[in-house]
């Protein structure tokens, strides 16, 4: 077996631990407060950086794992449909912005941007389109309302944390020599 393909793979690991347990730690900040953890989206920072580190794979499995982990083990946000329905929506950060960013032919700070929209884009679109389908479960309804509400305006201070914090982090982890 390749030593430095095992190294690689354990420091992988290390590092998808990593941000799955700063994705479960993350919203005590908010301090549980469904309202607030709705307006910052802390569970979205480590999901969008694992999949920008690690790549798509890594990203999709952090995403997936991370409310549906933490809904179990503190029971918020609670499993159904808002853990369920966020697994989805994280799944598609870390996958989109995984993929993206290894096809990127720069890793410059416009790339970053390109990606992390794409990737916010798409999740927030899986995210209504997995509340849709539950909302038809569960004999309610999803208006587009709703979903502009949850998506987009509850939102807004977490897109702007996301859109300041994630590429600052990451042109530091370039500048470190952490990503290439």
């Amino acid at each position: 077996m390749n030593h430095a393909k095992t190294l690689s793979g354990t420091r992988s690991l290390v590092l998808a631990a990593l941000f799955l347990a700063l994705g479960i730690l993350l919203p005590f900040l908010t301090g549980n407060i469904p309202q607030i953890g709705s307006m910052l989206c802390p569970m979205h920072l480590p999901v969008l950086l694992c999949g920008f580190v690690l790549g798509g794979p890594w990203g999709f499995a952090v995403g997936a794992i991370t409310p549906l982990l933490r809904s179990a083990l503190v029971g918020a946000p609670g499993l159904y449909p808002t853990a369920l329905a966020m697994a989805f929506e994280l799944a598609t950060y870390g996958l989109v912005s995984g993929l993206l960013y290894r096809r990127a032919s720069r890793r410059s700070l416009s790339a970053i941007y390109a990606v992390l929209l794409t990737a916010m884009v798409a999740g927030r679109l899986v995210w209504g389109a997995a509340r849709f389908v539950m909302a038809g479960l569960n004999v309610s309804n999803f208006p587009l309302s709703a979903f502009l509400s949850g998506a987009v305006f509850t939102a807004v201070p977490g897109i702007i944390a996301q859109l300041i914090l994630i590429p600052l982090i990451l042109t530091a982890l370039q500048r470190t020599g952490w990503m290439d």
